[in-house]
Formats: C-alpha cells, sequence, structure tokens
C-alpha cells in the first residue's frame, strides 16, 4: 500500500511533463521554425547570460560571506551570521518591484543625490537604468545569494580544523587558506546551491519581466496569454525543460565519484581568527552589505510605502479578499501536499529498497520544474480527468460531469507537483531520527504498520511535518508564474495583485500586499536559521 502511494505520486508529477510533450506535438512544424528563427534565440541568449550572470555573482557572495563568518571573529559577527538568511524571505519580483520605484530618476535615491550634487534636471545627471541584464543579474543575485550560503556554512561547520593545520604545516599561509583548502572543499557545496539558484532565476518571471530581460520565461507566458498559443508555449517549455535537465546533469557530473567525508570521529572545529580593527570593519561591511541590499533596503521602502498608503485610508475590501483567497488556497495546497508527502516519505521508511528510493526520486522531481513549464502540463491533465469523468458516467447511464479547468484545482495541482520534494524531504529527515529500535520492540508486539504509524510514527514525526507544512503554506504564498497562468478567472491573490501594481506603475498600491508576503516569507527563514545552526556560537 506504501508503495502504492508513493507510485501514484510519482504518476501525479510526471503526468505534466508527458502532457507537456503531448501538446507540444499539436504544434506545426512551421511554429518551430518560427520559434527558431525568431524567438528562441533571444530568450535563449538572455536566459543564459542571466543564469550565467547570477550563478557566479550568487556563489561568490554566498561562498565569500560563509567563509567569513566562519573563519574570523568580529564584531558584530552573531548577528551577521543569521541575518545574512534574510534576503530569502523576499520574492524575487518584491524585489525588483521595491527597486523600480526606489532607483527611478524621479525616486528617492536619485533625487537625493541630486540635491547633494546641486542638480536640478534628471536629464543632467541620473544613475543606470536598473531596467537592464546588469540590474536583473544584481538584484536576483542579492535574494538569492543564502542558498550557496547555507550548503557553504554547513560545510565549513562540519570542517575539522585539522586539515587546515596541514596545510598550515605546508607553509599554506592562513590567507590562501579559503582558495587552497577551503574553496576545494566547498565545492559539492558551492555546486549545489549554485544549481538551486540557477533554478530559482530560471523560474522568476516578474523579476525578469519588471527588468525588461526577455528569459524564456517571459517569453512562454507571453506566448501563451498574449497570442493564446498554447503548442507554441508548450514548445518553448520543452527547450525549458532542457535547460533544467542540463543542470541536474552538470550538477551530478560536478560531484561524480569524489567523496568529501570527515574519516576523523572527534573532529575540532576551526577556531576562528579574531580580527580588529580596519579588517575588522572590512569583515563587518563585506557581511552587511549583501544584507543591506537584499532585505533591509527593500523592506524599508515598503514599510514607508504602506505606512503613506494607509494614511491616505483604510485597507480597501479587495485586498482583504486575496489576503483570504491566498490564504485559502494555499492552505489547501498545503494539506495536500504535506498529506501526499508524508505517505510517500513513510512508504520509503517502511518499504525499504530500489522501487521506493526511484519513486521517492520521481516525487521529488517536480521542484526542479519551473512553474510556468508546470502550468502548461497540467492544463491538458486536467482537461483528460474532465473528458473521463464525462465518459465514464455516459458508459453506465449517469451524468457525471465536473469542471477542474477554470477552478483552483488547477493551481492547487501545480503547487502540489512543485513543492512535493519539500514535505517529501523535511518529513524523510523526521523519520530518519526514530531509532530502529522502537520499531523492533513495536513490530514484536504485534504492531503493523498501520498501527505503528498512528502510535509511534505520528506523535515521533509531528515536528518534521509541521515544519514542512509551514514551509510549502510560505511557498505557496508567494508563487507566482502558476499562479498567473493557473487562477481562475476574476480571481487574484497576494502575488498576482502586486504583479499587476507593478505592470500598471502604481508601485505605492501594491506595498501592503508586497508586505504582507515578505512577512509570510520570514517564517521559514527563522526555521532555516534554526535548524541550521547558524545562532550556535564558535566554529
Amino acid at each position: 500500500m506504501w508503495v502504492a502511494a508513493a507510485g501514484v505520486a510519482a504518476l501525479l508529477v510526471v503526468a505534466p511533463l508527458l502532457a507537456l510533450g503531448v501538446e507540444a506535438m499539436r504544434g506545426s512544424a512551421g511554429l518551430w521554425t518560427h520559434l527558431f528563427q525568431y524567438v528562441l534565440p533571444g530568450a535563449l541568449r538572455d536566459t543564459a547570460l542571466l543564469l550565467a550572470g547570477v550563478g557566479l555573482l550568487a556563489g561568490i557572495i554566498g561562498a565569500g560571506t560563509a567563509w567569513v563568518v566562519s573563519a574570523y571573529d568580529y564584531p558584530g559577527r552573531r548577528v551577521t551570521e543569521w541575518a545574512l538568511l534574510l534576503p530569502l524571505a523576499m520574492p524575487t519580483y518584491v524585489v525588483a518591484y521595491a527597486y523600480l520605484d526606489l532607483l527611478h530618476p524621479v525616486g528617492v535615491v536619485q533625487t537625493s543625490l541630486r540635491w547633494m550634487l546641486g542638480v536640478d534636471s534628471p536629464r543632467d545627471f541620473r544613475l543606470p537604468d536598473i531596467r537592464s541584464m546588469a540590474g536583473c543579474v544584481l538584484l536576483l543575485s542579492s535574494v538569492l545569494y543564502p542558498y550557496v550560503y547555507l550548503t557553504c556554512r554547513a560545510l565549513f561547520a562540519a570542517q575539522d580544523a585539522s586539515c587546515f593545520d596541514a596545510a598550515r604545516t605546508l607553509g599554506v599561509r592562513r590567507r590562501a587558506l579559503f582558495w587552497r583548502v577551503a574553496l576545494p572543499l566547498a565545492r559539492p557545496a558551492i555546486v549545489v546551491g549554485v544549481t538551486l539558484v540557477m533554478l530559482e532565476a530560471l523560474n522568476d518571471i516578474g523579476a525578469s519581466e519588471f527588468l525588461g530581460v526577455r528569459t524564456l520565461t517571459v517569453s512562454i507566458y507571453a506566448t501563451w496569454v498574449t497570442r493564446s498559443d498554447l503548442p507554441g508555449a508548450a514548445q518553448m517549455a520543452l527547450a525549458m525543460l532542457a535547460i533544467v535537465s542540463s543542470l541536474g546533469l552538470v550538477e551530478w557530473y560536478a560531484r561524480r565519484g569524489r567523496q568529501y567525508v570527515n574519516q576523523i570521529r572527534q573532529a575540532r572545529p576551526f577556531s576562528p581568527t579574531r580580527l580588529h580593527g580596519w579588517r575588522a570593519v572590512g569583515a563587518l561591511s563585506a557581511t552587511t552589505l549583501p544584507i543591506l541590499v537584499g532585505f533591509v533596503f527593500p523592506s524599508a521602502y515598503l514599510v514607508s510605502a504602506t505606512v503613506e498608503r494607509l494614511s491616505e485610508g483604510p485597507v480597501s475590501g479587495v485586498l482583504i479578499a486575496e489576503t483570504m483567497t491566498t490564504t485559502v488556497i494555499a492552505a489547501v495546497a498545503t494539506l495536500v501536499t504535506t498529506v501526499v508527502g508524508a505517505l510517500v516519505a513513510y512508504g520509503r521508511f517502511v518499504r525499504k529498497g530500489t522501487l521506493a528510493d526511484v519513486l521517492t526520486r520521481v516525487s521529488s522531481f517536480g521542484y526542479a520544474v519551473p512553474g510556468t513549464v508546470l502550468a502548461i502540463g497540467v492544463l491538458p491533465v486536467l482537461s483528460a480527468f474532465d473528458t473521463g469523468v464525462e465518459r465514464a458516467g455516459s458508459l453506465v447511464g449517469a451524468s457525471w460531469i465536473i469542471f477542474t479547468l477554470g477552478t483552483g484545482a488547477g493551481l492547487i495541482y501545480a503547487c502540489v507537483v512543485r513543492f512535493l520534494t519539500i514535505a517529501v524531504g523535511t518529513v524523510d529527515a523526521g523519520l530518519a531520527r526514530v531509532s530502529s529500535t522502537l520499531d523492533d520492540a513495536a513490530r514484536t508486539l504485534g504492531a503493523g504498520a498501520g498501527r505503528r504509524l498512528m502510535r509511534l510514527h505520528v506523535p515521533l514525526t509531528r515536528p518534521a511535518v509541521l515544519t514542512a507544512a509551514m514551509l510549502v503554506f510560505v511557498d505557496c504564498m508567494k508563487e507566482l508564474p502558476a499562479t498567473l497562468l493557473l487562477r481562475p478567472i476574476g480571481v487574484e491573490t497576494l502575488a498576482t495583485h502586486l504583479y499587476g501594481e507593478a505592470v500598471r506603475g502604481t508601485y505605492e498600491s501594491g506595498a501592503i500586499a508586497a508586505l504582507l508576503i515578505v512577512a509570510a516569507g520570514l517564517v521559514p527563514v527563522a526555521l532555516l536559521s534554526r535548524m541550521s545552526g547558524t545562532r550556535r556560537p564558535g566554529l
């Protein structure tokens, strides 16, 4: 039964991808020619430049800050150590939304600079336009670098000091330890973190469109919505899926046949060097700047714009309704995702073997698929389901009519597929902490798998299940690409409300929605900070 549940979950994940291929085949051959000549070259170029730039810059920021807080002790280190995770609470489209107004030629930043320089007109002095590839790379990197920081910070925390002592005895200077020892050892962590960064950048649609970068995601959205060409969008989605698969292969190839393990049972922690004077100021500045750019400045803008908006009058009922809609959709998707994820994880726990491992991996593949690609694959699946129910009813002489298309079912389905890996991974980690002796004792008392689940495993894994539910809930609230394409007609969420305000250029009107999204995002950041042990003294 448990393996069957994992098989159903794997089928739910694979079905949209298979449907995507079928939908792409409906397009004419001439459409491929048009895409190759006029659409894909520019979209692939912008996508490649964006992924390369964001991956490189986020990798430098994440690995560099992780090394600074691990290898050095300076005033403010304990604060910056966990505050470096705060940009994770900022969705990429929210940061772009904030900086578009902050760095506008008549915005507060450029206006203040002209005032200090004694310049009156924006024509006489203006900063480079943030709507550019460089601006998009900078803003996305300032938000996504914590993925690299988390993985590198965990690796540096687990590294034994004897490796660095051995390097010192061989003549490596302390300043060169990062390049000669720490960086090679951190290669797997950097590759994993950068891969996650690239996947998130590939999934982005709001920030890229706001900043004028026409990536594959933006092109797919325009092809589907503007031109009403679903087969063409599906064909472009296949190209994006090929990029996702390539990223996964690169990540696997980078760590093939390599093991980075610590053979010493009693590992001695690496003692950080105490910094003083200008060196301490430099370390504090290097770790504070990403926090300011990725979290503090946009958050301050959102708070200021919200206060200004509330001073004009109370919050509209429309925004309250959109908040309720977002909460309900996220809650339903979280419930389904958590239950399915728990079943998959428990099936792997009960029936260990190759089949269970394969089904678990397939069930967790959805997170690597961008929301835009999932949205295109979900539509044919729901259409086939509606048609199948109607035909089944006609066979038995009944009038069974069900409509999942045009309802919230498609959006919930896409969220379940995309975030199932979070639930599976979190619950699986909780089950791994259950001692096998408890299972053996329950089994000798005649308890089957179902009874052990309810009497033993559910109470012991309740914290992990609640953590998974909280993480999935916040991700569902922030999801923009799938929501834009699959939400019912006339229904708006906080993310789509913010997207609409940014498209219209009415930034102050969307500040409240953006602030609510950021406030929700602070919850998983606090959990990550606690689970990663960044508050733990010493290293």
